[in-house]
This record gives structure tokens, sequence and C-alpha cells, in this order.
């Protein structure tokens, strides 16, 4: 049979083999076209877009009542730094909405001017994202 391909010599020939360096892993080979991937950042987009958040809550009137009665509260004992938990709201960063958390520990200071509490280990929230606030059994009453 005679030869019809100018290649036909070197066709069945093993692929070349370097002796002083290994063969590069599949995965390697392809990753190194990565950079050009035509969606760079789609699939942070589409985690960014499922991940979900809480939209901040109105307190009723009931509800809003018991927390004025409780800030006052913590008005008079606040000198004794009772300790308390307090769930409240932080806005996302990224997106609308946020998600609501506890936070507990000894009050330090309750600003009414600035709306705000302090706590002694620095946080400091707005009276405004706050639901509830537990005072703690061991605290001054």
């Amino acid at each position: 049979m005679k030869s019809t391909s100018r290649y036909d010599d070197i066709i069945h020939l093993p692929h070349p083999t370097s002796k002083k360096h290994a063969r590069k892993p599949m995965a390697d080979r392809a990753a190194q076209f990565s950079p050009f991937a035509a969606l760079t950042g789609y699939d942070e987009a589409i985690d960014e877009t499922a991940r979900l958040t809480d939209q901040k809550l109105t307190p009723g009137e009931e509800e809003q009542a018991a927390l004025n009665e409780m800030v006052q509260h913590l008005c008079e004992i606040a000198p004794a730094r009772p300790t308390i938990t307090v769930t409240h709201f932080v806005a996302d960063q990224r997106k609308a909405g946020g998600r609501y958390i506890q936070t507990g520990g000894q009050l330090r200071r309750l600003d009414l001017t600035a709306r705000t509490l302090s706590f002694v280990h620095g946080t400091t929230i707005r009276i405004d994202d706050i639901l509830p606030i537990q005072l703690q059994q061991n605290s001054a009453e």
C-alpha cells in the first residue's frame, strides 16, 4: 500500500517524552487557559444572588412599648453594668436586607441621644435595630 500522506512516516511513532520534565497533569493543562474563560466570576455572581437575606422587621405597638419600657429600665440600672442579650438587625453590605443576630454581654453605656447601647466588649448597637432585650437573671433588677 502506497503512502498517501506526508506524515505517514511519523504518525504511528510514540509521543515524545522529556527526560528532564514530567508531563503536566491534564487538570493543570486545562487550568492554563482559565484566565481566558468567558464567564469569569459567573459562579460567584450566582452564589451571591442565591444567598438569602432577611428583611428588617418593624415591631408592633406592643413590642415597641415593651422595648421602650426595657430601655427605660436599663437607663435606671446602667451604672450597675447589667448583663443583657439583644437580638438586632445587621444590614448586609452587598445586597438589600440583612440578618438578625444575638449579641450579649455587660452593658457599658446607653445613649438615648444617639439611640445606641454599647457593651463592655466594644460592640455598639442602634436601639432602632433591636427587637427584644433580655436581662440576665444575675444582673441588677
